[in-house]
């Protein structure tokens, strides 16, 4: 092989191996951001992964809301109607959050089962429905329709 084709392979070689890590690195990255969406039913099943991040919806539970007296820690379960999920929330609920609302928590399992969530999100309207749990609460078989 000649000098000059030896040094184009080399560099073609480099590039390659360069722009490899480089896509390594940024998936790795990612990886570490994603929330992935569970529902009560897959948490229930143990497919949710116990201290890491993710997100987990449902209908808020007729009459399962706990507030605490001396701060603002609430207690709450999450339901698809197979399976429910007990969520803790410290912090100031959304306006729109009450029962039988649809919501999306954000935050992580513990070791006692409980969901300790980060931040909670409630529909923006009457109408609008999330969808990750619209599409639980369909494969459920209930109506995915918001309450109002």
């Amino acid at each position: 092989m000649n000098p000059k084709r030896k040094k184009k392979l080399i560099l073609l070689s480099s590039m390659v191996v360069a722009v490899g890590i480089a896509v390594g690195l940024v998936l790795y990255a990612l990886s570490e951001n994603i929330n992935l969406f569970y529902t009560p039913t897959q948490i229930a099943e143990g497919e949710a992964p116990v201290g890491q991040r993710i997100r987990a919806g449902g209908m808020v539970v007729d009459g399962s809301i706990k507030r605490a007296t001396d701060s603002l820690m609430v207690q709450f379960a999450v339901t698809d109607y197979k399976h429910e999920v007990v969520v803790q929330y410290t912090g100031i609920l959304p306006d729109l959050f009450r029962e039988g609302q649809g919501i999306v928590t954000m935050g992580a399992m513990d070791a006692e089962g409980i969901f300790q969530a980060s931040e909670v999100l409630a529909k923006h309207d009457e109408n609008y429905m999330p969808p990750e749990v619209e599409e639980a609460l369909k494969a459920s078989g209930h109506q995915a329709t918001a309450q109002q």
